[in-house]
């Protein structure tokens, strides 16, 4: 019996899939869902009313971080994509420097900005030196609660921005300058130029990039454990603090299945809202 070639060419893939998502996946609803071979809902009794639970603390900080890290390194990202469309003096360098937060791991993301903000660290020192402030500005601490949110948005959008330019970047190039020069040529302004030639055609870019970055924000965990610890709960934080130190493995397989659900349906949005329709074809 002959085999289709396409099957052939798709199992790696298929095989791939089946072991590394389909298989975690039937195990964690497993985990979360079952106990001694029958239903049960006491893992999400324990995430709703457990007063060892930072279910719903980490749930808000989270969405908190999320909301302010997407929003300002997409639109830095787009910026700077933008910015090196155009050649220029010094373009490669830029480049470069933008480029380099993306070979560092979080965990050293964390530890070279908790360096720089804490009480002794540079930013302080500097301040001082500057006359700027008379004593060191606090950051860390669990009664900082926003410091610590800022501080951990701010390495984590130094850290995770590269990844949102890459991909806007590599839509950009593919926009053909002719498109722009005529643009100029029938009079068109900035503004039409970024609304009505630049943003739509890179539209399945910035679709790529907040799907990967979203999914990222949701999973984040080295900066936060890093810069403030529990004090700031995250869902992938404390779905590590449940499974490592308290061994409670269906609530671990619960917040994994919880942060997998908000990001699907946040792809979701993202797909639906981020249409390229010029990019459709009809029958």
């Amino acid at each position: 019996m002959r085999i289709n070639r396409a099957y052939l060419l798709i199992a790696p893939a298929f095989l791939y899939m089946a072991f590394f998502i389909a298989y975690p996946l039937v195990e964690a609803v497993y985990l979360a869902f079952f106990e001694d071979g029958g239903l049960t809902w006491s893992n999400i009794d324990y995430l709703l009313h457990s007063p060892f639970s930072e279910f719903k603390n980490a749930l808000k900080y989270t969405f908190t971080i999320t909301a302010i890290v997407i929003p300002v390194e997409t639109l830095l990202a787009l910026t700077v994509a933008i910015l090196l469309y155009n050649r220029f003096r010094g373009r490669d360098l830029l480049l470069y420097l933008v480029i380099v937060p993306l070979t560092i791991s979080d965990v050293a993301a964390g530890l070279i900005w908790y360096s720089i903000l804490t009480s002794n660290g540079f930013m302080n020192n500097l301040l001082i030196s500057l006359g700027v402030i008379d004593e060191p500005i606090q950051i860390f601490g669990s009664i900082y609660t926003w410091r610590m949110i800022l501080a951990i948005s701010l390495a984590e959008i130094w850290r995770s921005m590269a990844i949102v330019f890459v991909i806007l970047f590599a839509g950009i190039q593919m926009i053909g300058r002719d498109l722009i020069e005529a643009a100029e040529v029938f009079g068109a302004s900035w503004f039409d130029k970024m609304f009505k030639i630049i943003l739509p055609m890179i539209k399945p870019s910035l679709q790529s990039a907040l799907l990967i970055r979203t999914l990222f924000a949701f999973q984040i965990f080295g900066v936060v454990w890093i810069l403030a610890g529990r004090n700031i709960p995250v869902l992938a934080g404390e779905a590590y603090y449940e499974l490592t130190e308290l061994k409670h493995y269906g609530v671990a397989a619960l917040y994994a299945l919880i942060i997998a659900g908000i990001s699907l349906t946040l792809g979701a949005i993202y797909i639906r809202m981020l249409r390229a329709k010029h990019l459709e074809v009809y029958a």
